[in-house]
Parts: structure tokens; C-alpha cells; sequence
């Protein structure tokens, strides 16, 4: 296994070879094991280690374990306990998911502070055995049967091509001894379910199961690349712009496919949709209908498809003090600076006379019922009615912002700016307020 070990990481994960890394282990054979082989081929590696409380003395007798095993190596390690049980609460996670999200960001961590290149894990074939077969079970599309991933950001799994039985040959030949995890044997997880009940069946009908499971995991990434580029040319036609927190999508390029399910699929996945069949019913849905994921929501209007994040600073104001000369905003910086004549028509910049100003002023979402009195017009007009006249969206509105004097709008930022504080020939003291 060492010399298969080499010639892999030579062949695929070279980079290895120059890194600094960090082992993530946890006592267990397969990190136990990862160790060793990368301490016998000398690749620069320290030890992290996370204790969960979760199990008591054996818990602490895992902690010590590690730290001996750190000791023998000669190897510098890296020990963070956890009230994992108290985070899973406060978090309303499972235990497992809780250690999960505790251990990754700890990692994450130790590795950004101390400049680790790569955290390794010690999964191996067995393990994507099982997260397939739990993908399986739960419904995923392509990518949740592709497998864990070899690479992944700073995380590398160079065990991936062994199973857990080369691993345990490994450890008996070479006299190494490991702890094992007590709640590894309980099936009430599905993982241990999977691995204690149904994997060695399968394995019964097929002895090569593994070696068949890997070229289906080949078989499957060459078809998702396949798709990925198809998703690719085709977003590249149905994209029609990206801007800030929101992407337009063009009704029609999706309308042109004869099952665009698919597409919308891969096109919003990341984004925390479930919805598909409420989703593909947008297509030909009302202007103005929507659908939402925890995160983000998808928005009809009229041949477009808007997709935005969820905006929940949507009532913050700001305020405006009467000296300040420039302020940070959601949407750019606004300055204010005394100016002597008026000089050009942009619709990023206004004048006013600042002793009609009541500060300090406030910068904040419309709300219904505002209204105000647009520059060049006669008379007064709803913002509402003012943004249905402007054709715009439903993400366009919400993101207008507007600036105020007292309870008057002095502009509709970016867009148009109120009559009432114009300039006039009377004026004394004109203020510029300018949007970059």
C-alpha cells in the first residue's frame, strides 16, 4: 500500500508532495493508518485533532491516543474540544451534522491562520461506497452520484482508491495500533446501517463490488462533464446579465428546450431551491409571481427570470448628518459638496437648495402610499404609480433606494429627484449629492 500510495500521489496529487498539511484525525485506523503513510514518505504533515465529548472517557482516551501517537511520530498536533452537544442544540442540528460543521470550520480555520495548503481526510473507497448509496436513498441528481470528491478547495482524500480492507491489512502487517469508535457499531445512523447491513450483501453477490462501483463512479463523472458542458453553452445563451446579487434569465432560450426542468435544475441548485415543478410554472407564469428557498427567490417578470438573494436589511435607513461630505450605502458611496452653478443633466447626480434641507436626512426603502413631485413634472405622483410608469421589475424596485427630508423625497436615488428642491434663481446655496 505505501508504494501504491507513492506512485498515486506522485501521478495525481503531486502537489502533495511540496505542501504544507495538515492530517485530520481522529484516532480511528483509516486516519491512524493516513499518518503513518504519509510520515514514511516524508511529506511535511501536522495533526488535528477534535475531541466532541461525546463519548466520555472514550473521548478523552481518543485525545490521548493521538497526542502519543503525535509523541512517537515526532509530529506537532493540534487538539480543540467542543460542546458539541450544546451547538447541535443551539444550532437545532444532529449530533452528526453538528460534528461535521464544527470539525470542517475548525479546519477551515487552523488552516487560513497557520497557512496549512491542504487538509488531508482519510476516506476511502468503502466511504464512497456509502455516501453514493446515501445519496441514493435521499434523491440527488447527477453530481450526488458522482461520488466524494478526490480535491476539493484545500481538502484532499488521497485514500480514495483503497478499501477499508487494504487499510486494515496495512495496520496488521506493520504492527500499528489505532482506537476504535464505539458509535461506529450502533445502526440507528444510516452510514452504519449501510456499511453493517447492506454493503456486505452486496458484496456477497458481487466480490468485486468495489472495483465494479469505481468504474460506475468513472462512467458517471465522464456523463456529468458531458452535461456540464451542455449547461455551460447553454447558460451562456439564456444569461442575459449579471449584476450585483441578481442574474437575468431570458424566458425564451428555456422555452426553446423541449424539457427545461433540467436546465432550471442545474442553473439554480446551488442556490437552496426545491420547488422544480413550482419553478418550471414560473415559464409561463404571471408577471410578479415567485418562488423562494431559504436564501434566495425567483421572480417572473414579464420574459425574464430573476434570481436575487433575499434582501433582509430591506427596512434599514440611514442617516445623513448635515456635515458629512461623503456616506457608504447598499448600492455605492453618496457624496455631498457645496457647488457653485449647475452643470450637466446626469441621473447620478442632483443639485438642490440645501436650505429647503431638513437633516439630518435619511436614506431608506419607499413605502407604500410615498409619493412626491418628479423634476420636469406638474404635480405630484405616487412612487408606486412612478415605478410601474418606469417599467421596472419587482427586484428593480426593491432595490431603489430613496433619499429624504424629513417625510419628503428629495430624489429617487439614481432615477429622478423631487421638484419641490430644486434649484431656482433665488437660491443661495446649492448642494450637489452625487451616487458612485
Amino acid at each position: 500500500m505505501h508504494n501504491t500510495l507513492q506512485t498515486h500521489i506522485n501521478k495525481n496529487l503531486s502537489f502533495l508532495n511540496e505542501g504544507k498539511i495538515l492530517i485530520a484525525i481522529s484516532g480511528g485506523i483509516d486516519s491512524v493508518v493516513l499518518t503513518h503513510l504519509c510520515h514514511q514518505l516524508k511529506l511535511d504533515i501536522t495533526l488535528a485533532h477534535c475531541n466532541f465529548n461525546l463519548r466520555g472517557a472514550e473521548s478523552e482516551a481518543d485525545e490521548a491516543s493521538v497526542a502519543n501517537l503525535a509523541n512517537k511520530l515526532n509530529l506537532e498536533v493540534f487538539v480543540e474540544r467542543f460542546d458539541t452537544q450544546t451547538f447541535a442544540t443551539d444550532a437545532k442540528l444532529s449530533i452528526q451534522m453538528a460534528a461535521r460543521e464544527l470539525r470542517y470550520n475548525w479546519f477551515n480555520d487552523l488552516a487560513n491562520q497557520l497557512k496549512f495548503d491542504y487538509i488531508l481526510t482519510a476516506h476511502h473507497a468503502d466511504d464512497n461506497l456509502e455516501t453514493f448509496l446515501i445519496n441514493f436513498t435521499r434523491g440527488t441528481g447527477l453530481e450526488g452520484l458522482t461520488g466524494i470528491p478526490e480535491v476539493n478547495g484545500k481538502f484532499v482524500r488521497p485514500l480514495l482508491p483503497f478499501s477499508s480492507q487494504d487499510i486494515e491489512n496495512y495496520a496488521a502487517k506493520n504492527n500499528i495500533s489505532w482506537r476504535d469508535d464505539s458509535s461506529n457499531k450502533s445502526v440507528k445512523y444510516l452510514r452504519n446501517k449501510l456499511r453493517h447491513q447492506v454493503i456486505p450483501v452486496l458484496k456477497e453477490i458481487n466480490p468485486s463490488l468495489l472495483q465494479s462501483f469505481q468504474n460506475t463512479l468513472n462512467n458517471l463523472k465522464e456523463t456529468n462533464h458531458i452535461v456540464e458542458d451542455s449547461v455551460d453553452t447553454f447558460l451562456n445563451k439564456a444569461i442575459e446579465n449579471i449584476e450585483g446579487n441578481e442574474v437575468r434569465f431570458k424566458i425564451a432560450e428555456f422555452k426553446k428546450l423541449n424539457n427545461p426542468k433540467p436546465y432550471l435544475y442545474e442553473a439554480l441548485k446551488e442556490f437552496g431551491f426545491t420547488q422544480w415543478d413550482d419553478i418550471v410554472s414560473l415559464l409561463d407564469g404571471e408577471t410578479g409571481k415567485q418562488v423562494f428557498s431559504n436564501t434566495y427567490r425567483l421572480i417572473k417578470n414579464r420574459a425574464h427570470l430573476l434570481l436575487s438573494k433575499i434582501d433582509v436589511e430591506h427596512h434599514k435607513s440611514i442617516s445623513v448628518l448635515k456635515n458629512e461630505k461623503q456616506i457608504e450605502t447598499p448600492f455605492g458611496i453618496l457624496f455631498f459638496d457645496e457647488a457653485d452653478a449647475i452643470f450637466g443633466k446626469r441621473t447620478n447626480v442632483i443639485y438642490v437648495d440645501k436650505s429647503k434641507l431638513q437633516f439630518p436626512l435619511t436614506i431608506k426603502k419607499y413605502e407604500e402610499g410615498d409619493v412626491f413631485y418628479p423634476l420636469g413634472m406638474t404635480g405630484k405622483k405616487k412612487v408606486s404609480k412612478y415605478f410601474k410608469d418606469e417599467k421596472l421589475s419587482l427586484l428593480d424596485k426593491e432595490n431603489t433606494w430613496l433619499l429624504y427630508s424629513g417625510k419628503d423625497i428629495v430624489w429617487v436615488i439614481n432615477r429622478r429627484a423631487d421638484n419641490r428642491f430644486r434649484v431656482t434663481e433665488s437660491t443661495k446655496q446649492i448642494m450637489k449629492i452625487e451616487l458612485k
